[in-house]
């Protein structure tokens, strides 16, 4: 926690300001290390990690995976992990319960067919709703009810519903950074996806390499994108393979991002493009889009990563002369994010406001655990130098005190 004394009408005034990037100095110091080693150990420059612990500058995922390769640190403990709120405990051990139920048939008595179908379709509504509360309610007896069926029929169709409700899984706890959760589910899905079909294999691969994005271990994600194209182009063909190939990009594209290798996340940027095109409309399987706008959407986040942050306003300018977006919230709150992260970089405050009042708006819930979100709005209240009521009313909303 970092605090930031400030001047509100006359009278001094000190903000608790939450974020990532206050996690820097207190493990920093915690390791008794001065910024010119942590700066030597990381390859961040001092100036930089000065300016991210001060609050002047938005800690990224790939320099906090940097930081914590360093401090030798789990990525998890520097981003920080996400609190359970008290009135979703239960669910969470149900769900943990369910996934120890993974390799056990039986259970509960058999739930039609229809209604697991209908279970899922509703998983992937709440998914683009980015409703966490409600996902984690409901996953537990999804995860239940799709394993006994797949226990008890053994086809691929059946392995196939296990596949989707472990995705939803590793959703979710990627985005509360529970990571044990999430390391687990990818286990399940994998296996699950075995037995199943080449695009639930093609989709088990995109989350695994999503726990070493979530990990930080950005080289070992990329390895497993690039088995899992090689993979695709061998097994798949027609529509599947075009969406499974283009998800897998949008995947390398983040890790290469992240790890700053542009030529790779330039190679990976090509090739989602090239694919999207081919795409009149976005691709749903399991509540992951494929197509032009989470193309646009992907490269506008990499650009961040990569410092290419007036490119990234850019092709948001494009996207809205072409008529604007339809991907769900779950995709539309964290462009908001990134956009409020490359114009708060670029100087430009009020536009960054604007940007992060449509993320919340749109998804409050994931607003509020986002690292993006968190280390914008810390930025943004920390360099706020008179009273601001929309500022006020979003540091509010995340708990940031007055």
């Amino acid at each position: 926690m970092e605090r930031v004394e400030t001047r509100t009408g006359g009278m001094a005034a000190i903000i608790d300001v939450p974020g990532p990037g206050s996690n820097v100095a207190r493990l920093r110091k915690a390791k008794g290390w001065g910024q010119d080693r942590l700066a030597a150990a990381s390859g961040v420059s001092k100036s930089q990690l000065g300016k991210v612990e001060r609050g002047e500058r938005a800690l990224t995922q790939g320099v906090a995976a940097a930081v914590a390769r360093a401090l030798g640190l789990p990525l998890d403990e520097v981003l920080g992990r996400a609190p359970v709120p008290p009135r979703s405990e239960e669910s969470l051990k149900a769900l943990h319960a369910a996934v120890r139920r993974f390799d056990l048939p039986g259970g509960p008595a058999a739930v039609p067919v229809p209604t697991l179908r209908a279970g899922l379709a509703e998983m992937v509504a709440l998914r683009g709703d980015a409703d966490l509360a409600a996902v984690l309610a409901k996953l537990p007896g999804l995860v239940v009810g799709v394993q006994s069926h797949a226990h008890a029929v053994g086809t691929p169709e059946a392995w196939a519903m296990v596949t989707q409700a472990y995705s939803a899984v590793y959703w979710l706890a990627a985005r509360h950074r529970w990571m044990v959760l999430a390391d687990l589910a990818v286990t399940k899905q994998k296996i699950a996806a075995r037995q199943a079909d080449p695009l639930s294999l093609a989709i088990a691969a995109r989350d695994e390499a999503g726990v070493h994005l979530n990990h930080g271990d950005y080289g070992d994600g990329l390895g497993v994108v690039e088995r899992a194209i090689a993979q695709v182009e061998e097994t798949a063909t027609g529509r599947s393979r075009e969406y499974a190939l283009g998800m897998l990009h949008l995947r390398g594209l983040t890790l290469a991002g992240r790890a700053r290798e542009r030529g790779a996340a330039d190679d990976h940027i090509a090739r989602a493009w090239a694919l999207a095109e081919r795409f009149d409309a976005e691709a749903n399987r399991y509540g992951i889009h494929f197509g032009p706008e989470n193309t646009a959407v992907h490269v506008i986040a990499t650009s961040g990563d990569l410092n290419r942050h007036q490119e990234a306003v850019s092709i948001m300018g494009e996207l809205v002369r072409r008529g604007g977006i339809t991907l769900p919230a779950t995709r539309i709150s964290p462009l908001h994010m990134n956009l409020a992260r490359s114009h708060v970089t670029l100087g430009n405050r009020d536009l960054a406001l604007e940007h992060l009042e449509k993320a919340w708006k749109l998804a409050p819930q994931l607003a509020k655990v986002h690292p993006t979100s968190q280390e914008v709005l810390r930025v943004l209240t920390s360099r706020h130098k008179r009273s601001n009521p929309r500022l006020t009313r979003l540091a509010k909303l995340a708990d940031v005190r007055f």
